[in-house]
């Protein structure tokens, strides 16, 4: 039986410069770990799994990636690019007085669009200590982002910090059921929540 990839490598790639076929083959990878993770989560997710979904011959798999956690960090990476891409275009979009909104919506409809983003951003990412460990770093570095003109206010990066967390977590127990509003309940609850929070912060006394 031919494995992954053998049937096909005389057409599949036929015409394609060697660097482009190096991106698109990295670029199906990622699909697949997202398929896999984002539904099975861990146990469904291994390097010969991702190649069989991929259809890729595993010595292909090491051309991109030293290894799984290597694989599903590029993953989580990607993953936040583009829902950092998402908020970013909405709240430039938006009225100064609607940017908490914008915000919130963009994020929400990011993570509503695909399910299988939630899982890989807030439940998979806590079963491995390398990719747990880079979600860390992302939420410090995103509540640093939403305390932009803050810096050295250590109440302001605590309440972004809340608000980063919070609001992870809160996606999840929507994503779960456990919370049964529709997203546009979900966005207006949470777009005054956090905009009280912001706006009570203001007026606490400076660590």
């Amino acid at each position: 039986m031919p494995r992954p990839d053998d049937s096909a490598k005389s057409t599949r790639w036929a015409g394609v410069p060697a660097a482009d076929r190096v991106s698109a083959r990295r670029a199906l990878l990622l699909d697949a770990a997202l398929e896999l993770l984002g539904t099975e989560g861990w146990s469904g997710t291994s390097v010969r799994a991702i190649c069989q979904s991929a259809r890729l011959n595993p010595r292909y798999f090491y051309e991109s990636f030293a290894d799984l956690d290597d694989l599903v960090i590029a993953l989580y990476d990607q993953l936040i690019d583009q829902l950092r891409e998402q908020v970013t275009d909405a709240v430039d979009a938006a009225d100064e007085h609607d940017r908490m909104r914008a915000l919130v919506r963009a994020t929400v409809e990011f993570i509503d669009a695909d399910h299988r983003r939630g899982r890989v951003l807030y439940v998979e990412a806590l079963g491995n200590e390398k990719l747990n460990r880079r979600r860390v770093e992302t939420g410090f570095a995103i509540a640093g982002h939403v305390n932009a003109g803050g810096s050295g206010d250590p109440l302001r990066m605590i309440t972004a910090s809340i608000l980063v967390g919070g609001f992870s977590e809160l996606l999840l127990a929507w994503l779960n059921g456990l919370i049964t509003v529709t997203r546009d309940q979900l966005v207006d609850t949470a777009t005054a929540l956090f905009s009280a929070m912001t706006d009570r912060a203001g007026t606490l006394p400076r660590c």
